[in-house]
């Protein structure tokens, strides 16, 4: 049995996995080891069990469409002196079969058997469907 968890969180304002790239990408540029990392205020507090193997699965325009594994996490503070955590995230994203999900604030906890499964290798090069067409293929269980 899996030890690990995962989170889930809005893309917010990505219009695609490319689009959350591309923003991740340039961000990561402003840390020195050059990861991408999500900064947020609340500290999970099953971090041990989320570092030993759990991902972060992006919903992107009301659908989870891939994930990224969690490396480590980080403490900062921004210019308001709030300590916070930048989750650091592997570059590498894997696409995943979609899966709806409802709007919500922050993250949230996401078990192993509750994540959507990798996209086969070889389908993650292929353009995904439009997110209308796959929202209506997860919400009939086709996906």
């Amino acid at each position: 049995m899996d030890k690990h968890i995962n989170l889930v969180k809005l893309s917010v304002g990505s219009e695609s996995v490319e689009s959350l790239l591309d923003w991740q990408q340039s961000y990561a540029r402003r840390w020195p080891d050059g990861l991408p990392r999500h900064i947020t205020r609340m500290w999970p507090k099953r971090e041990s069990e989320i570092v030993d193997g759990g991902s972060i699965y992006w919903v992107i325009k009301g659908l989870i469409q891939c994930r990224q594994r969690i490396i480590r996490m980080d403490e900062v503070f921004g210019d308001d002196e709030i300590r916070r955590c930048a989750i650091v995230l592997d570059p590498e994203v894997h696409r995943t079969h979609t899966a709806p999900k409802r709007p919500f604030q922050g993250w949230r906890y996401l078990k192993p058997e509750d994540t959507p499964a990798d996209l086969p290798e070889g389908r993650e090069s292929e353009e995904p469907l439009p997110a209308e067409l796959s929202q209506a293929l997860a919400e009939m269980g086709v996906i």
